[in-house]
């Protein structure tokens, strides 16, 4: 490929700000412009916190699980903060990602590709721009990126400077991410360093350890024949987030030498919301111009002659591991809104990754006002998508989820069918409820089940 030919990968009438001439939905009301530009301006001069090649290699595996050759766990936060950027809460994620994918890889019989909601997921859509509380009305909380939590007029303002916040607590996570991986943390010799202490008394527990004793003795068995055999003391890790504030996300997209176009090195893989898909709005057209591989959440209200135009503005070459599409139908509606879309994709022979999120359409409020979601709902819908899939003749190839590895009672049901009065003991969520490891790793063992039985 000619590095000087013209418009290869970036569309000609494309640059990092033409989203500002588009409607940016989901964006928050700063005060001062001078102080947003300003901040823009420093973003912009701060190292990237991935690299162009990593993000084509990210881009190359998402294009084999297309083909079937792998398998795409994401997972991670709902949404971040800056306070549990610390060194026990970022290792315990790790390490739920790490026991899951481990169960996978044992039982799909393929390789896992591991990408985590994480050193970015600062963002999150709001349904209404305000809050109101007492008569008193203020600006939503959107994240740590954008303001505080805390209900008063001072921590609701939108602050530009936690912009720069946002890339310091990205950059000190994906650091201690890549220094735990480098250093073994991830060594399928020693998968003991990935236990939680608290899972002890987990029902799950006795099985997990008994697949990991048969994974070190094939991987023994395996040395004494041929000696150590290279790939696991380390695995690849990448991140993701949804690029909701495009200011921050245009900041942090460079031009590297030797590859043409423009990335996004704010993250590895991004993700537009549904809420923020719109054809003709500032996300989408922000994300065709770079080469990341991206992905775009798809609701039950989607129709076919919404998603094809979408899936032409993304990726109109047709390129592998371009586009993934990740359905979250909630279990009641995904028998009927799946089927026409695959249909549609498939008619049209386009290349795309599919992966199922059940969790965001299966959130509901208890009577005690938490947001929560039934894990067997939640099951319901990813059992129905594998299902959906196989009848299609398409492929499910990969899940998104919203799990951590603290000891939190956030979503009911699962291994110890947590009900509506757990949630008070540790629901611990800024935004929207998570599965806990017990939950998470049912989850995956749900998947191998499937396996089994010739549905992945």
């Amino acid at each position: 490929m000619n590095p000087a030919a013209p418009n290869v990968f970036t569309p000609r009438d494309w640059t990092p700000d033409s989203w500002q001439q588009r409607v940016a939905l989901q964006q928050p009301h700063y005060d001062d412009a001078a102080e947003l530009a300003r901040a823009g301006v420093h973003l912009a001069q701060l190292p990237p916190l991935v690299t162009s090649w990593e993000v084509l290699a990210l881009k190359q595996a998402l294009a084999e699980a297309q083909e079937g050759g792998r398998f795409l766990l994401q997972g991670g936060d709902c949404a971040e903060s800056f306070a549990d950027c610390t060194s026990p809460v970022i290792s315990n994620r790790l390490k739920v990602l790490l026991q899951m994918s481990l169960v996978l890889v044992h039982g799909l019989k393929k390789p896992v590709l591991r990408v985590g909601r994480f050193a970015g997921q600062y963002a999150k859509p709001r349904s209404t721009d305000t809050e109101t509380r007492d008569g008193v009305t203020l600006p939503s909380f959107r994240g740590d990126v954008v303001n505080s939590p805390a209900f008063t007029a001072e921590a609701r303002r939108p602050d530009p400077q936690r912009l720069i916040q946002a890339h310091a607590h990205s950059a000190l996570t994906m650091n201690f991410v890549r220094a735990l991986i480098d250093g073994g943390f991830a060594d399928l010799h020693h998968p003991e360093y990935w236990d939680l202490a608290w899972v002890e008394h987990s029902p799950l527990a006795a099985e997990y350890r008994q697949m990991v004793a048969g994974i070190g003795d094939s991987l023994r068995f395996m040395e004494t024949l041929a000696g150590p055999i290279a790939g696991f003391s380390k695995v690849d890790f990448f991140t993701s987030h949804e690029a909701l504030l495009l200011h921050y996300e245009q900041a942090l997209t460079r031009q590297v030498p030797r590859h043409p176009g423009w990335f996004n090195l704010s993250t590895h893989f991004p993700w537009i919301g549904m809420r923020t898909a719109a054809l003709d709005g500032a996300h989408v057209e922000y994300f065709r111009g770079i080469r990341n591989p991206v992905a775009v959440k798809v609701g039950p209200s989607v129709t076919p002659a919404q998603l094809l135009p979408l899936i032409d503005a993304l990726n109109p070459d047709d390129e592998p591991g371009r586009l993934t599409l990740i359905h979250r139908m909630g279990h009641a509606k995904i028998a009927a809104a799946l089927p026409p879309l695959l249909e549609a994709v498939k008619r049209e022979g386009r290349r795309v990754l599919w992966v199922a999120d059940p969790m965001h359409g299966n959130t509901e409020s208890t009577s005690n006002g938490h947001k929560t979601r039934r894990f067997d709902n939640i099951r319901g819908e990813l059992e129905q998508a594998f299902d959906i899939h196989a009848a299609a003749g398409t492929r499910l190839g990969g899940v998104h989820l919203e799990l951590t590895g603290e000891d939190v009672t956030e979503c009911m049901g699962g291994a110890r069918d947590l009900s509506e009065s757990d949630l008070d003991r540790a629901y611990k969520s800024m935004v929207d409820p998570r599965l806990n490891y017990e939950q998470s790793l049912e989850l995956a063992m749900l998947i191998v089940r499937k396996s089994a039985s010739g549905r992945v």
